[in-house]
């Protein structure tokens, strides 16, 4: 006959034997960047966040790019189950999606003024969260998808030397992102070349380009292009808004509990708010460092990129609406959405960006 203290024995070793086989449960990330990079930094919070949320029942490995894939498979290997998730811009996968452009990036700001805090507010309250969760079926692919780092505005890029006209700048060859926003450029007739982060500053070593954009000081500063260029320019419209996500193989996905799957969901939401006030201080403490120890230029954007590079985002968007059905339902509600924000947000940020740059002006 079993006494009390051999069923305690034996209860304790089957908690502890079903605890050890719930903490083997790992999500692994293949990032589509190297893991020194800034977004990375900010993914390994989120999966601490994630593992405290869970109590450790659902942990994240980071993988690095070329862990598993290569950059441009993550998607497709996510979706086969070769990794249980990966981690890029939407806007990455604009040639399986053409609407994957408008969540990732939507180029110019969509054409109607969204900033990076406009955008989440139409994602979370404005229907476009719904319309996200919609994307991957669209796509044809079997993931579960979470936002996760908003971004912007961009820097408009580095350039070895001022450019005074786009005339300049059709001069240069010029790394940007891929889709809808490169796209955008060659129409404007920039020599448009996209690239993986880290093989820009090789290829601005080696000359097979001669101007790059990657993202904002921080980052910019951590892949080195001030080792090589010296000329920066902040205003930009190409990429006003920027999304990094998280890819999860929806067969994993569904395998959580309720408990991990709400973590994932709670966690992505804080990481929306922890990323850009993570981006706005260190791009700041980057931008200091840029120009006061690596004799870094800040330069100011010719006009008449603003009304060219506009003009061609707004008839790329039309096309792809023309095109796509799906596509021309999610712009038309960031364009709803815009009619009732943009009034209100853009009036508001006026002020305070008047008084931001006066106070900068009183810095130089």
């Amino acid at each position: 006959m079993l006494n009390i203290k051999t069923l305690a024995f034996g209860a304790a070793a089957l908690a502890l034997m079903a605890s050890s086989a719930v903490a083997e449960k790992v999500l692994r990330i293949q990032s589509v960047l190297p893991n020194t990079a800034d977004e990375v930094f900010m993914l390994n919070e989120f999966g601490k966040d994630v593992a405290a949320l869970t109590d450790g029942s659902l942990t994240i490995e980071v993988l690095p790019a070329g862990a598993v894939v290569g950059p441009r498979d993550i998607m497709d290997a996510v979706d086969a189950g070769l990794v249980e998730g990966g981690f890029a811009w939407t806007h990455y996968w604009g040639g399986k999606h053409v609407a994957a452009n408008l969540f990732g990036a939507p180029v110019a700001g969509a054409g109607v003024g969204l900033d990076n805090i406009a955008f989440l507010s139409w994602f979370q309250y404005g229907g476009g969260k719904e319309l996200y969760d919609r994307l991957w079926e669209e796509m044809g692919v079997n993931v579960k998808g979470f936002l996760l780092q908003p971004v912007g505005p961009e820097a408009l890029g580095w350039f070895p030397e001022p450019i005074k006209s786009m005339d300049d700048f059709r001069q240069m060859r010029f790394r940007a992102p891929p889709g809808m926003v490169g796209a955008a450029y060659a129409d404007v007739g920039v020599p448009a070349v996209a690239m993986g982060g880290g093989d820009i500053l090789p290829a601005l070593e080696k000359g097979t380009i001669d101007a790059a954009e990657w993202c904002c000081p921080k980052p910019d500063s951590v892949f080195g292009f001030q080792k090589v260029l010296k000329h920066y320019y902040l205003q930009g419209l190409h990429q006003v808004v920027v999304n990094a996500d998280m890819y999860v193989n929806l067969d994993f996905y569904n395998s959580l509990t309720d408990i991990e799957k709400k973590a994932l969901e709670v966690a992505a939401n804080a990481s929306l708010s922890k990323s850009m006030s993570y981006r706005i201080y260190e791009n700041g403490k980057a931008l200091k460092d840029l120009t006061d120890n690596h004799g870094v230029i800040l330069e100011d954007t010719p006009a008449d990129y603003f009304t060219e590079y506009m003009s061609a985002a707004k008839n790329a968007l039309q096309a792809a609406a023309d095109e796509n059905e799906f596509f021309a339902e999610v712009w038309q509600s960031q364009k709803d959405f815009a009619d009732i924000a943009v009034p209100f947000w853009a009036g508001a940020q006026a002020s305070n960006a008047g008084l931001g740059k006066a106070h900068a002006d009183t810095l130089k």
